[in-house]
């Protein structure tokens, strides 16, 4: 079935997500945070909101775009996301999420399909979000080829063996099974057989999106002193999969106007999941 070209810069309906203090802690435990981190997990100290919870209020929408293409969602690939935050999300509150496909592009075998998704939270633009959703088998179309995107930062070759921050963390054998609660049902993540017959034999794997924000709460303890409010922006390559269960090791270089340029390598298999990754802060 050839993809919807016709949906490429229409705004698909808003989706909304009335979220209290629970989702976000959900969400904070999700992506591993640990009791040392009380002020993402305890009611009593607001929660506090660690941004890449963005992805949370932008899934549906950005999911109900890709569902419009045509696409066998079988055989999708999380290509990228960044976000840009423009407000610290509260802990509860309406959240409006409104995405757009910004371009479908050929790469042969794959179809790219780039979408964008504004948040808005008690009527407050609060976020944004860029998503690459990679299609297997749906390219051929005639299509063009994405366009490239600039580096926000780019680890410096003087420095590669020298980060300013390194942290290693093992992810739990239920990390998958908790953060699909958050709202990303996809069974590639719960049913081992369902992940063998879309060729990972060695079981459901880890949420592209779960690594992220393992990669977004490892910046703010290694480079913030704990502090995410202090994030404007992040995003990352999905290069490799990640197992549950894994220990995931995020290493961060500091460079001027506020950039941070990061990589996310899994410490068993020395092999780097989270590429072209960065932050920005204020």
């Amino acid at each position: 079935m050839p993809l919807d070209l016709s949906l490429v810069g229409h705004n698909g309906a808003p989706h909304a997500l009335d979220y209290t203090w629970k989702d976000t802690v959900l969400y904070a435990l999700g992506i591993g945070a640990k009791k040392d981190e009380l002020d993402y997990l305890y009611e009593g100290r607001g929660p506090k909101v660690i941004p890449s919870f963005a992805v949370v209020p932008m899934f549906g929408a950005m999911l109900e775009r890709v569902v419009k293409t045509g696409g066998d969602l079988a055989m999708i690939v999380h290509g990228y996301d960044r976000a840009k935050i423009h407000a610290p999300f509260p802990p509860a509150g309406k959240a409006l999420a409104t995405s757009k496909i910004d371009g479908i592009y050929d790469l042969r075998r794959f179809a790219v399909v780039m979408i964008d998704t504004m948040i808005h939270v008690n009527d407050e633009l609060v976020a944004e979000t860029r998503t690459q959703i990679i299609i297997r088998d749906a390219g051929g179309f005639g299509g063009t080829t994405p366009p490239k995107e600039e580096k926000a930062a780019e680890v410096p070759k003087d420095r590669a063996g020298q980060p300013d921050f390194h942290i290693e963390e093992k992810t739990t054998a239920e990390q998958a099974l908790l953060y699909r609660l958050t709202g990303d049902w996809n069974p590639l993540h719960a049913d081992p057989e369902f992940a063998a017959k879309v060729g990972f034999e060695q079981g459901p794997i880890l949420h592209g999106l779960c690594t992220y924000g393992h990669m977004v709460r490892h910046v703010t303890t290694g480079a913030l002193d704990g502090d995410a409010s202090k994030l404007t922006g992040f995003g990352c390559k999905f290069s490799k999969p990640v197992w549950p269960g894994d220990t995931l090791v995020t290493e961060g270089w500091k460079l001027e106007g506020g950039r941070i340029a990061l990589q996310v390598k899994v410490k068993e298999r020395d092999e780097a999941v989270c590429t072209a990754a960065y932050a920005t802060t204020r």
